[in-house]
């Protein structure tokens, strides 16, 4: 009967495996064999011929007095006729450099982006490469036995020309071929795409020239002039970015230190971009997505909350019991007002003269206990007004529903540059906020007082209110747990690095990246 691997044991060797030591150690293996198979490969180009006798698995343990060609010995001779004759031919050099590449990524130096996409689309091309060589090169006069596509290469070719033919063999190839590249370089497409497509027609001076042309001087004359005037348009429209970032200059006040081309822009140069403006219209983002619509209100659920009902009974022992909490204090109070929400109920107390403040803030708990309440929470003092504010959360609470803000007249005619709905008030008015206002936002908190739905309501108001061409979420999500349904956003409103395969950030050592092209993108705004 096996023997159970003990606690101890389990530990041991789940901090062998966190062992960084383990990490170099096994990185430098792996390199040390990449450059051993390379050594070989390249070796084996030039000495196969001559071991042609010595790459049988029997003979590599054969008398030290035979001895091979191959640089790497007689190891190196059989692993190279076994990756580049009997299976990918030249493609094989993808091999080494894989192990190379699993190396670094242990010993924390890959220089790629994304390591599991660089090890697929290198498998996937060495694969490619090799059906390539065996069926446009065939055996190639015998070179490496199998010719440069080794065997596999050669005989997947065959297979190929023998069901589709010669002709469809090679245009799947091509389509394959076509297809890898599009994936392995981004961009690759579109650049394509650009070189048979006519560059859009710009303003030129010839077009403003007059149809009735009398002299060439007068011709001449005009062009100069139209010339001259799209000069001054590139020139103001970069003073005008310039004063769209610092604070506006009086021009009629003279400045020292300007040189002297800049010295003499007149007026009409300057109204030069409003008559751009009425030519061609401002700008609209929306037109990058014209088909774009956003969510209805209907994906929400409708939880058709009423009018709050707190009976009046409830209102009452809540109010006794606070003035004899209170009064077992010591502590006199003048007048007590209640304001109904949609959760919690607000006491407003004002206290006698001579009662301190922090007195009543101490007795959050025992209050609490008195009204048999999860928790309250003291206002000392409500902002603004000379009252302290007690809430108490109401025996039957009212759902304030995502779809009742959202579809409320306050956030549907907010002019806020990001407007987020966070609720309900103690008065039962909808809470609008704007993000933009904010210089930074922090949501903290105990299992189970929000935090989530925070951060869905406040990602929810903004897929309501804005278009995809005016925002864009970078989301950073360890657990996978949080923010998983906002995948299908990827296309529309997440940003990613380039190269990265999932746009949602699960990896801590992505972070610092993301964070710093952030702080890049902030900067250059």
């Amino acid at each position: 009967m096996p023997k159970e691997e003990t606690a101890k044991e389990k530990k041991a060797r789940k901090n062998i495996s966190k062992d960084p030591r383990y990490r170099i150690i096994t990185g430098l293996l792996l390199l040390l064999l990449a450059l051993f198979l390379f050594v070989a490969f390249t070796s084996y180009l030039f000495t196969w011929k001559i071991d042609q006798s010595f790459v049988d698995w029997e003979k590599i343990f054969s008398s030290p007095a035979k001895e091979v060609a191959n640089w790497a010995g007689k190891a190196g001779a059989w692993l190279a006729q076994l990756f580049i004759t009997r299976w990918f031919g030249i493609a094989a050099f993808a091999v080494p450099f894989l192990l190379g590449l699993c190396g670094l990524q242990l010993l924390g130096l890959n220089p790629f982006p994304s390591f599991i996409r660089t090890v697929t689309l290198t498998v996937i091309g060495m694969i490619l490469f090799s059906v390539l060589c065996g069926f446009f090169f065939n055996l190639s006069f015998g070179y490496l036995k199998t010719g440069l596509g080794g065997g596999h290469g050669y005989y997947v070719a065959q297979w190929l020309s023998a069901f589709i033919g010669k002709i469809g063999t090679g245009l799947l190839l091509l389509l394959a071929t076509f297809t890898y590249l599009i994936f392995t370089f981004k961009g690759l497409w579109e650049y394509l795409v650009s070189l048979f497509t006519p560059a859009p027609a710009t303003p030129s001076a010839a077009e403003e020239i007059p149809s009735d042309k009398t002299e060439n001087s007068e011709a001449e004359a005009e062009e100069e002039t139209t010339l001259s005037d799209t000069n001054s348009i590139e020139l103001t429209l970069e003073k005008t970015s310039d004063d769209t970032i610092f604070p506006a200059i009086n021009n009629e006040e003279p400045l020292e230190g300007i040189p002297e081309e800049y010295a003499g822009i007149s007026s009409d140069e300057e109204e030069l971009p409003e008559e751009i403006l009425a030519r061609f219209g401002p700008y609209d983002p929306h037109k990058d997505l014209p088909g774009y619509k956003f969510p209805p209100i209907d994906l929400l659920t409708d939880h058709k909350s009423g009018n709050i009902e707190v009976s009046q009974e409830e209102l009452q022992n809540n109010k006794n019991k606070i003035l004899e909490t209170l009064k077992n204090y010591k502590i006199d109070i003048d007048k007590i007002k209640a304001t109904i929400g949609p959760t919690v109920t607000l006491y407003e107390i004002i206290p006698a003269p001579g009662v301190r403040i922090s007195k009543i803030k101490n007795l959050e708990d025992d209050i609490a206990l008195s009204l048999s309440a999860l928790g309250i929470r003291i206002i000392a003092p409500i902002p603004g007004k000379g009252t302290i504010g007690i809430e108490v959360p109401n025996r039957n609470p009212e759902i304030v529903s995502m779809r009742s803000v959202i579809a409320s007249k306050k956030f549907q005619e907010s002019i806020y540059e990001l407007p987020i709905a966070l609720g309900k008030t103690i008065s039962n008015e909808t809470l609008v906020a704007d993000l933009a206002r904010m210089p930074h936002l922090l949501i903290a908190g105990a299992t189970g007082q929000g935090k989530s739905v925070g951060i869905n309501a406040i990602i929810t108001s903004l897929l309501y209110k804005k278009h995809p061409s005016e925002l864009k979420f970078v989301m950073v999500d360890p657990k996978k747990v949080e923010l998983a349904l906002y995948n299908k956003l990827e296309k529309h409103y997440l940003a990613k690095l380039p190269g990265e395969e999932e746009p949602i950030i699960t990896d801590f050592d992505k972070v610092k990246n993301t964070l710093a092209s952030l702080v890049i993108e902030m900067e250059n705004r």
